[in-house]
């Protein structure tokens, strides 16, 4: 199927002018194709090391873990700057030292955690319009399915109403 006539299927999907024989053919396409895919897999594979890196960053700075370290070097830092070390103070207080190196921590932590949530922005962006496919394929088959089950009541009801017409002629007679 070319382009252009893939283009003017779905034009008619989501503008619903779509004619008996055209809902059909869209019906059969859709059936015979997987519109599912696994984003997560799909991203997964185009990631380049930057982007790799910056997730397990942005998952090791948002974690219990990174928190208590922190508060353990803090900790560490002011105790040895205050009583351990009181002659010869790397950083005595107010810890202007500490500051600039958490500055820079800072710094460095904020563009790569948002690299990351940019990303995850995209994926999600990719598995909504991956859902959407989903839901349209779905709601065209299931259209389908209903207009077959009314055609087969229909058809039973006619032949209903011949079995009746037999047998009352066959009772009469």
């Amino acid at each position: 199927m070319s382009k252009k006539e893939k283009r003017k299927i779905v034009q008619m999907i989501l503008n619903q002018n779509l004619e008996k024989q055209d809902k059909e053919d869209i019906i059969d396409l859709l059936a015979d194709s997987s519109v599912a895919i696994d984003i997560d897999k799909e991203e997964e594979r185009n990631l380049t090391f930057g982007e790799k890196m910056a997730d397990k960053i942005s998952e090791i700075a948002g974690s219990w873990s990174f928190i208590f370290i922190s508060i353990i070097f803090l900790i560490m830092w002011m105790l040895i700057n205050t009583i351990i070390l009181k002659e010869n103070k790397i950083d005595p207080y107010p810890y202007i030292l500490l500051n600039l190196i958490l500055s820079c921590i800072s710094a460095l932590q904020a563009p790569i955690i948002m690299m990351s949530q940019n990303r995850a922005s995209k994926k999600d962006s990719l598995r909504n319009q991956n859902d959407y496919k989903i839901d349209l394929k779905s709601e065209l088959l299931l259209e389908d399915l209903h207009h077959k089950i009314e055609v087969l009541l229909n058809n039973q009801n006619r032949l209903l109403n011949i079995l009746e017409k037999v047998i009352t002629e066959n009772e009469n007679s």
